[in-house]
Order: C-alpha cells, then structure tokens, then sequence
C-alpha cells in the first residue's frame, strides 16, 4: 500500500484535513469554541485501488478541490457566521452544482479561455510558431495566477484564510516530523509545504506549456474552429497534467534534501509565500483538531492533546457519491 500523506486546506476560520478514511473540518464559531465536523471518504477515487494507481491519484486532489473543498467552505462559512443549527450542512442538490458550475465557469473563463486567446493575438506579431505560442499562453496564464493571488490576499477575510493555511502547513510539518501536536511545538515550524497545493498548480501551469504546445492546431484554416479545438483540446488535457503534477509533487516531497530536487521545489514554496501567513495559536488550535481524527481513523494518532478551546462534533454526513 503507497504510503499515506496527510494534507487539507484552508476554510472560513478553520481548517479541513484529510487522510485515507475520513475527513474532518475544525471551524471556530463566533463563541469562540470549535465546531468539530467529520465524515468518512466513500468515494471511488478514494476507496478504490486504482485511486491509488500512479498519475490517476492526482485526480484525487481535484476532487478534493471540487467536492470536498467547496463543502468544506460553505459548512465552515456558515459556522463562522453562527448560523449552524446543531446540523451538518447539506451541500448538494442544484444549490451545489450551480455554485460549482459558476466558480468553475469563472475559472476557466479567466485561466483558460484569455491566455488561449491572448496567446494567439500574441504570437502573429511574432512567427507564429507552436511552442513560442504555448509560451505565450503559459506566461499569461502564471501572470494571470499570481496577479489573482495578489488581488484576493489584500482583503483582510482572505488574509485570515491564509494564516489558517499557514496553520494547517504547520500541522502536517510537525506531525511528519514526528513532533507532539500542541500549539507550542507546531508553532515552531514552517508555514510552507512541499505538496502544498499552491506548488502543485505552480506545476499544472508550467506542464501545460509543454503539453499544449503541439495542440496549437496551426495547420487547421485560421478562425473559430481552430480556437475552438485548443480550447478544448487544453480542457480535455486538464486531467493527464494534474497527474503528472501530483506525481512531481510526490516525488519532490520524497526527495527533497538532493539539491536538484531543492531547486525544483524553491519557485512553489516562493509562491506559497503569497498564500501563507503565519497563523495567531487559535489558528495552530483547528487545525490540530481537524488533524486527529484522521490520524484516529487511519489508526495512527499520537497522544491525543485537549484543546484549550471547548470543541462541538456535529453529526457525520454522507461522502458526497462521484461517478464510478
């Protein structure tokens, strides 16, 4: 069985972690206490063996994206908000697709469809040649990225947001250094993590450059159906270069004392700088709550250690289902 590595991610002040059996958001609510939420991981991508098969993995990271992590955010939301009931939310039915449909569409209207067409108006100025077109797109596409991670890390919610990310990165660091979850030994690590998600799409965007640049369709007649078939063609690729990114991200994190492998990984943990800040101790608090009880549930917790904050458990929901 491939080693298990623990991650999560940021909600609306909170932390989500996951591991191989269960997944658990820790949010603080307006009383200062810690509403506690888990549930098991019933879907195939995470159940099945072939989940577990190499450069079919990393499509567990979008999902996780996708369906846990947009969950996560509209549960902790309302907790954060002081609107729960007692009652896990229930995100699913047409409120969740549509809410899924619209960020989705606003995605790949900004990372996909502009560079493709700025790409394109680009590089007839040029030579017009395939791969200094895939540059382009690939150049506009990280510019278009970090400008974005800039524009939303000025709103002071957001900036919360990435103190609990410097929490949760902290987290996993001390827990892989086999040092006691409390506040005070995992304040003492670092706020950046190889397989930080900010780095794996640090990577997706720099794959892509490669992989799209034969997929420029050069020899079909200028016009909408040439756009059309790079539009798709880079959206039908998405999957094939979240593998290969995931697979990066593994072997990186595994190797990460060569000095090749540290050169690798310098330019994601550069850009984890503009997604992490480091986290005030109530932050370092959830997100060692949500950590436990996936350590618990894959059988691997340490000396459990009580928070100095109450913590509530909501009731367990269903794994949301995804297509066998």
């Amino acid at each position: 069985m491939a080693k298990q590595y623990y991650g999560g991610q940021a909600v609306i002040e909170g932390v989500m972690m996951r591991g191989r059996k269960s997944m658990a958001v820790a949010v603080r609510n307006p009383q200062g206490r810690i509403v506690l939420h888990e549930e098991p991981l019933t879907a195939k991508i995470y159940t099945s063996a072939w989940g577990q098969w190499p450069f079919v993995r990393g499509l567990g990271m979008l999902w996780d994206a996708l369906g846990l992590g947009i969950r996560a955010l509209f549960w902790s939301g309302e907790v954060a908000a002081g609107e729960e009931d007692g009652k896990p939310v229930e995100f699913t039915g047409p409120v969740a697709w549509t809410t899924i449909a619209v960020s989705l569409s606003f995605a790949v209207a900004l990372f996909f469809m502009l560079p493709t067409f700025a790409a394109r108006l680009l590089a007839t100025f040029v030579n017009d040649d395939p791969f200094i077109d895939a540059v382009f797109e690939g150049v506009i596409r990280l510019i278009l990225f970090v400008a974005y991670l800039w524009v939303i890390g000025q709103f002071n919610d957001i900036k919360r947001v990435f103190g609990y990310h410097g929490a949760e990165h902290k987290t996993i660091n001390a827990y892989e250094a086999g040092a006691p979850l409390t506040v005070a030994e995992v304040q003492k690590f670092s706020v950046q993590h190889t397989r930080c998600g900010t780095s794996f799409l640090l990577y997706v965007l720099v794959i892509s450059i490669l992989l799209f640049a034969p997929l420029t369709f050069s020899d079909v007649e200028p016009g909408w159906l040439a756009m059309v078939l790079r539009f798709v063609s880079r959206l039908a690729l998405v999957p094939v270069v979240a593998g290969i990114a995931y697979e990066i991200i593994r072997f990186s994190a595994a190797h990460e004392r060569n000095r090749l492998m540290r050169m690798l990984i310098a330019p994601g943990l550069w850009l984890q700088k503009m997604t992490t800040r480091e986290p005030e101790d109530g932050m370092v608090e959830c997100a060692i709550a949500a950590l436990q009880p996936v350590l618990a549930a894959d059988g691997k917790l340490p000396a459990r250690v009580e928070p100095a904050s109450p913590v509530e458990t909501t009731a367990s929901l269903e794994s949301p289902a995804i297509a066998d």
